[in-house]
């Protein structure tokens, strides 16, 4: 069965909607660029102005910052003045062979799997936009509204290293500090946290829509 387009959509119906406090507004006559939100006063655009670009500039650099992030230490706990580093796969070998086994499979998940699955979703979508896959817009849309949810929990391993550096500071007996790795890390999740917001959804139904049309 082939997907098809609304035959009108509320840009044709002379209406869009403000992207920051999501109010329906009246499209300007004229098309002004520099329209404003009556409730919030923020600039209102019928498209996200430069969504692809700006989207792919916010993806490569959460690409570029994944590598340090997972090759330097995440963490360093210092016991009696001696510690070593863990990256954050060290951290997960280091707690399956504690038998903390529910513990590794949720740093593994949140740390590792989560958020090469977000970059590579949003690459898919980027994709799919600039050339008009067919694939269906219904399962695209549904992608990029997980894709979009599941951004803050991401920040998981960063809040866990804060409270432990708050927490444990017991002079030259034990400490906790944040490496590298955990700071190349939250940099990773606030770039695709930024792509996800960046990435105007609405231009998979347009491909749709143009090539109904």
């Amino acid at each position: 069965m082939t997907e098809r387009a609304p035959r009108m959509t509320a840009l044709d119906a002379g209406f869009m909607h403000c992207h920051v406090c999501k109010k329906l507004l009246d499209l300007p006559a004229r098309h002004e660029e520099k329209a404003s939100c009556s409730r919030c006063s923020a600039h209102v655009h019928p498209r996200l102005p430069n969504s692809i670009s700006r989207t792919w500039a916010f993806l490569i650099a959460s690409i570029i910052f994944y590598i340090p992030a997972n090759t330097y230490p995440i963490m360093t706990v210092q016991k009696l003045g001696e510690g070593d580093g863990h990256t954050i796969i060290g951290g997960i070998i280091a707690l399956l062979h504690s038998g903390m086994y529910p513990i590794a499979f949720v740093v593994f998940i949140a740390s590792l799997l989560v958020p090469l699955l977000k970059m590579l979703g949003i690459a898919l979508l980027l994709l799919s936009v600039q050339f008009h896959w067919q694939t269906s817009a219904h399962h695209r849309t549904k992608a990029y509204r997980i894709i979009e949810f599941v951004g803050r929990w991401s920040m998981l391993d960063v809040f866990m290293i804060s409270i432990l550096v708050a927490m444990v500071d017991l002079g030259g007996v034990a400490k906790v500090y944040a490496g590298t790795g955990a700071t190349a890390f939250a940099a990773v999740v606030i770039f695709t946290m930024l792509a996800a917001i960046s990435f105007d959804s609405r231009l998979i139904w347009d491909n749709v829509r143009n090539k109904d049309e």
